[in-house]
């Protein structure tokens, strides 16, 4: 764990700090109703990292039937590279992760310091969604995190194709 870092649920009240953080880290940003359509879903799980206060990251994760599907992983620009995200993701799958347990999430196929953060926890490529990013075009890998990717194979991801370099 990082030295003063609390990592928590986040709250209405964070929402002022999520949508800074926001702006400052994507070129596409979320509304403030995507965030507040998120957080009040029951079974989501949604996070923020904390230092003295002040809001460093955000973690937004959902679930669809049997399956998690991380949305939104952030850290403000000020603060990358200092392990945040690798907090916030691995209290996620410690609060969630039971047998069985299975995560997805996209990725721009660019940002390779995110899939190997990803690739660190378990995530495997399983395939491509083209032109996702509507800022760029940008494809987006599509991640999973099952039992069987932890062990090299894709059995048990939907429609995975061949994985993806």
């Amino acid at each position: 764990m990082i030295d003063g870092l609390e990592i928590r649920r986040l709250t209405y009240a964070d929402l002022p700090q999520v949508i800074a953080i926001e702006r400052r880290a994507f070129p596409t940003p979320w509304s403030l109703a995507m965030f507040v359509l998120e957080l009040s879903k029951p079974a989501g799980v949604c996070l923020t990292a904390l230092r003295g206060g002040q809001m460093l990251g955000y973690l937004i994760c959902s679930r669809y039937d049997t399956v998690w599907h991380i949305m939104n992983v952030a850290v403000d620009p000020a603060c990358r590279r200092r392990g945040i995200a690798t907090e916030m993701l691995g209290d996620l799958l410690r609060r969630i992760d039971g047998r069985g347990a299975r995560f997805t999430l996209e990725v721009r196929e660019s940002n390779s310091g995110a899939i190997e953060l990803y690739e660190r926890f378990g995530f495997r490529a399983a395939g491509r969604r083209r032109r996702y990013y509507q800022d760029n075009g940008e494809d987006a890998v599509v991640m999973w995190r099952t039992q069987s990717t932890r062990e090299g194979r894709f059995e048990d991801v939907p429609n995975a194709a061949r994985p993806v370099p």
